[in-house]
């Protein structure tokens, strides 16, 4: 699947188990619009319609994990649990998982990450505060990850 809006373009993967993967594109093909008939895929459009329009902070459409290693998941499970808005940093992570001295490897998992926005790797910063690393590092990734913490950031101000 594909999805669009103003700032940001998606191109989706899914299981039977779940959404598995989520690449940022800088233009998609030229298709007519559709609608997706998958169940994960047609779920998980509302809730990236509703997370970009303010209204979801947390997103519960079923994720397929089965690449990556057992360090990788257990620090994308710990990426899950940061709260909408609120910003950490690797060696944060690296406490939460318990492995202290672990925060370089922290960041190479969160490199890792095959679904950004939904397991939320744009809420970890640097240990002064910098952004750094997402999606690929470039320019273009880094502007994405302050697109996405000032919409948390906004959004959340909102919120009653």
């Amino acid at each position: 699947m594909f999805y669009k809006n103003k700032t940001i373009q998606l191109e989706i993967t899914a299981t039977s188990d779940g959404i598995s993967e989520i690449k940022f594109t800088a233009s998609l093909p030229e298709l007519p619009p559709s609608t997706p008939n998958h169940p994960h895929l047609l779920l998980l459009k509302k809730e990236l319609d509703a997370y970009f329009s303010g209204q979801l902070q947390q997103f519960t459409v079923p994720l397929d994990l089965t690449i990556g290693t057992d360090f990788q998941k257990e620090v994308w499970s710990a990426l899950t649990k940061i709260p909408y808005g609120q910003i950490v940093t690797y060696a944060d992570i690296a406490q939460i998982i318990k492995r202290p001295y672990a925060y370089r490897a922290v960041g190479q998992a969160n490199r890792k990450n095959p679904l950004p926005i939904l397991i939320p790797c744009h809420r970890v910063c640097g240990k002064n505060g910098t952004l750094t690393g997402y999606t690929g590092n470039s320019e273009k990734g880094l502007t994405t990850k302050q697109f996405l913490i000032d919409l948390e950031t906004q959004n959340k101000r909102l919120q009653p």
